[in-house]
């Protein structure tokens, strides 16, 4: 028997999915659709001896594509573009909780005529709020057969898997009449949905605090505060241990093996370089834990409504919040959600901003120097000093980008349209498994970068740091006789008025690749430059070698720098234009380089 190939299509917030991770689990795999860089998940699982590959579509309001994503999604439920998926059924997931918003897309779908099924899903929450749906009449009503699913409980898809295992084939053609699927809407919900008097206090009893203008704002505060600190307190017990094992590991390697070359390339650029950099992942998936929650919860798009006046005083609209959230993760994906924004002005203003927030690749900088100058004490008997630091330096890149978007709203006096209509989905409790999911797939993104590009330049700035070995004689360190300490030392001088050494610009260049490597650069050349430099003791040797003014002003580089050229090509591709992309590379080299100046200038004059 073939496999049956499927696509689940349906609005944001819908539950489609963690209808999809609860099909497949971990039969997933992330990729691009062919000549476009919009991500498509597949995944496939087997029911009654028939396997079932899965593609999970972007979600769409609609067939008229406002957006890249939503092309993607109307290009193959209409078969109009060959993507190299060619689905036998859709499979459209509604949320059983606001029907009279996703109904409307179904019935859409349903005109097409193509094979099809309904997923009713989060029935649970419908049953909780009193909502009573006639399953059979609402079938008649689409003409589609139509499942119960709760993609949040473990058996939640049996019926979906019993439908598709006979095929999914729709009922006898129904009338779409003139195509008013608003009227087809009213008349479905008449014949098989009875709403009780009050279906959303608790929504409501919320959204009075999370979107009051004055206690909503404090809120959103205290959320991203409590996190930052907890990226600190929770985190420290995983990083020691992390540690430990990679020096254990250095040690037992060590005592292996004669000195040399082969012992140098394992001790001072593998341990010392990508053992530092993997002591962050705790820290990283603390985050990336706080983001998926509030994103599982239905809190960001009230986060995105309550920020909307701001960010359009500041140049910006609500529509840029999403963007601007999952640039905290990477730049990339969040220059690439800029699709979403329709207007072209605001769009652009997004997308040059972007690279200011702080992405998952700078929290190792600012966790090492923070760890190595920023004392762990408490501030008025609760809060961490140095999650008060970390907040400061997100808070500076969060001001960062109101203050840019508004001076680049100054230079384009161009009047963009400002209509935000977002979709407030209701509150729900995060699923465990999602999370679970979503953290395993941002873990391998990590641990791939580290066996990936960090690896590789972490043992190419070994061998530069290395080779060539200084001749008989030569009284200095030995990697200063080295390509890498020439290099350093040459460039210098540019970076000697904000306090860079030549260690710090040295482990500047690998790092334009991915900023993690700054990390292992650091530990790879003080590594080779101290011969007493162990495993775990870079943040020691950073704080003997540098002045608190250097660190806090390498700290201030890494809130602006451009550092990443995969942003700065993103940019490029998604603007079309050198031109944005220079000016972009430009005032971020400039914001970097004017503030770390001030910062170093200042603090060394206090400090003197």
């Amino acid at each position: 028997m073939r496999p049956l190939s499927i696509a689940l299509v349906g609005n944001p917030n819908s539950g489609k999915t963690a209808l999809f991770n609860r099909l497949t689990g971990s039969r997933q795999k992330v990729a691009n659709y062919a000549g476009v860089t919009v991500e498509r998940k597949e995944g496939e699982f087997v029911h009654d001896g028939r396997v079932v590959k899965v593609l999970d579509l972007p979600g769409a309001y609609s067939l008229n594509a406002s957006s890249p994503d939503e092309a993607i999604t109307r290009d193959i439920c209409l078969g109009t573009h060959d993507y190299g998926v060619h689905p036998d059924l859709l499979v459209c997931v509604v949320d059983a909780t606001n029907l009279r918003l996703h109904l409307r897309f179904a019935f859409e779908l349903r005109a097409l005529g193509k094979p099809m099924l309904v997923a009713l899903n989060m029935m649970d929450a419908a049953a909780k709020r009193g909502i009573d749906i006639d399953l059979a009449k609402l079938e008649q009503a689409l003409g589609v057969p139509v499942v119960p699913t709760v993609a949040v409980a473990a058996d939640g898809a049996e019926a979906l898997k019993r439908a598709l295992a006979d095929g999914g084939l729709p009922l006898p053609p129904i009338d779409v009449g003139d195509g008013d699927h608003h009227q087809s809407v009213r008349r479905a919900l008449a014949a098989a949905v009875s709403m009780p008097r009050a279906t959303a206090e608790l929504d409501e009893r919320l959204d009075r605090v999370l979107l009051h203008p004055l206690f909503g704002l404090l809120s959103l505060a205290v959320i991203l505060f409590l996190m930052f600190q907890a990226v600190y307190a929770w985190a420290a017990p995983f990083q020691d241990g992390i540690s430990a094992a990679v020096a254990w590991l250095s040690a037992q390697t060590s005592a292996l093996l004669p000195d040399g070359i082969l012992r140098s390339l394992l001790q001072d650029g593998i341990f010392a370089g990508l053992g530092t950099v993997l002591e962050f992942l705790p820290q990283i998936l603390i985050l990336f834990a706080f983001i998926l929650a509030l994103e599982e919860t239905g809190y960001l798009p009230r986060a995105a409504f309550l920020l909307d006046r701001l960010m359009f005083a500041c140049g910006l609209t609500g529509r840029s919040f999403i963007p601007l959230l999952s640039s905290y993760a990477c730049a990339v994906p969040g220059i690439m959600a800029t699709r979403s924004i329709q207007d072209p002005r605001d769009r652009l203003a997004t997308i040059l901003v972007a690279p200011l927030t702080t992405c998952s690749a700078r929290l190792p900088v600012y966790a090492l120097l923070i760890g190595a100058f920023i004392p762990e004490q408490k501030v008025l008997g609760w809060f961490n000093l140095q999650g008060l630091v970390l907040f400061a330096l997100y808070l500076s890149g969060i001001l960062a980008v109101f203050a840019v978007a508004w001076v680049l709203k100054l230079l384009n006096r161009q009047k963009s349209d400002h209509a935000l209509l977002l979709e407030l989905p209701s509150y729900r409790l995060p699923n465990p498994r999602d999370l679970a999911i979503g953290l395993w797939d941002r873990a391998r993104i990590f641990l791939r970068r580290v066996g990936g590009i960090i690896l590789t330049l972490t043992v190419l700035l070994w061998f530069l740091s290395t080779f060539p070995a200084p001749p008989e004689g030569f009284t200095g360190p030995a990697i200063d006789y080295s390509f890498a300490g020439r290099l350093g030392h040459l460039l210098a001088p540019v970076f000697a008025p904000i306090g860079f050494n030549w260690q710090i610009v040295l482990a500047l260049i690998p790092g334009m690749a991915a900023r993690e490597v700054a990390v292992s650069g650091l530990a790879t050349v003080y590594a080779l430059s101290d011969d007493e430099a162990g495993i775990g003791q870079l943040g020691a040797l950073l704080a003997a070698d540098w002045s608190l003014a250097t660190a806090l002003s390498v700290l201030t580089w890494y809130v602006f720098a451009p550092q990443c050229i995969s942003t700065i090509a993103t940019i490029k591709r998604e603007t079309g234009s050198w031109k944005v992309t220079g000016f972009a590379v430009a005032y971020l080299f400039a914001l970097a380089y004017g503030f770390s100046l001030l910062v170093y200038q200042t603090a060394s004059a206090l400090l003197a």
